[in-house]
């Protein structure tokens, strides 16, 4: 695995932490909430060899600094599009996981011949629901009196029961990760992710490849909502058999899934 090239770059008066690795196709990694670049290193180990793989730090996660008191999907997008400008790229395979799919689809919708091909990794193209957004606020409320608590809960409540005990490595590892991510982080993509729009037409309509990757234990997201969403539509769909975290619960499966999507881009 080559050296990995870490780099910041300036944006709207904050610093904006990226990596860039590797030679051939451009592929863009955008991680989850309460993740960081950090969420890719097994899988970029395995997609460097043949790819040219950028990693971000997103706003208010990881070594980015937070922009404001919101963060929206557009705002993280406008931040992947600056890295990328500064990195001469003009199209790329984007592979988001949960936050980073919607972050994804944001940067799609504005700037769909800048993709190859959109990979939604344990996300959704829907907007949250009204009980979602009843909590989001609930779990700002949390935040606000116990960030700590929140983040060591809401970690684990992403894996499929029956796998906390099998990945309690990687779970301890997560864990110490996410609660690198500072308060005002936490409720801006909160309040980010609770605003966001609908794009499932996206699915239906653009120019570029399509995969979803589905847990069907997912405590986070519906199944059938995921499968209506792809209904009539090109994508191609992985479903494997547990939770929110595929890159870890499934990860032979997932890397496998990604590696043959990313062939077909190019």
């Amino acid at each position: 695995m080559p050296n990995i090239i870490k780099m910041i770059l300036a944006h709207k008066g904050i610093d904006v932490f990226y990596n860039d690795q590797g030679k051939g196709q451009a592929i863009v990694l955008l991680h989850g909430f309460l993740e960081n670049a950090t969420m890719w290193d097994r899988l970029s180990a395995e997609l460097v060899k043949r790819n040219r793989i950028i990693t971000i730090d997103l706003l208010g996660h990881g070594q980015t600094g937070c922009l404001g008191y919101i963060h929206t999907m557009e705002q993280m997008a406008e931040t992947v599009e600056a890295v990328l400008n500064k990195l001469k790229i003009r199209r790329s395979v984007m592979i988001g996981h949960s936050m980073g799919g919607y972050v994804a689809l944001a940067f799609a919708e504005k700037h769909p011949d800048a993709l190859k091909g959109l990979c939604l990794l344990n996300s959704t193209s829907r907007a949250d629901s009204d009980e979602k957004k009843k909590n989001r606020d609930r779990a700002i409320a949390v935040v606000k009196k116990n960030h700590q608590a929140f983040v060591r809960t809401a970690i684990v409540s992403l894996f499929r029961p029956k796998n906390r005990r099998i990945f309690s490595k990687e779970i301890k590892n997560l864990k110490k990760e996410a609660l690198k991510t500072p308060l005002q982080g936490i409720i801006a993509a909160l309040e980010g992710m609770k605003i966001r729009d609908h794009r499932d037409m996206l699915l239906h309509f653009s120019p570029y490849r399509k995969l979803l990757i589905i847990g069907k234990k997912d405590p986070v997201l519906d199944y059938d909502s995921l499968i209506d969403q792809v209904k009539d539509t090109e994508a191609d769909v992985a479903e494997f058999p547990d939770g929110h975290m595929s890159y870890i619960e499934n990860y032979e499966e997932c890397l496998f899934e990604l590696q043959w999507f990313i062939k077909k881009c190019g």
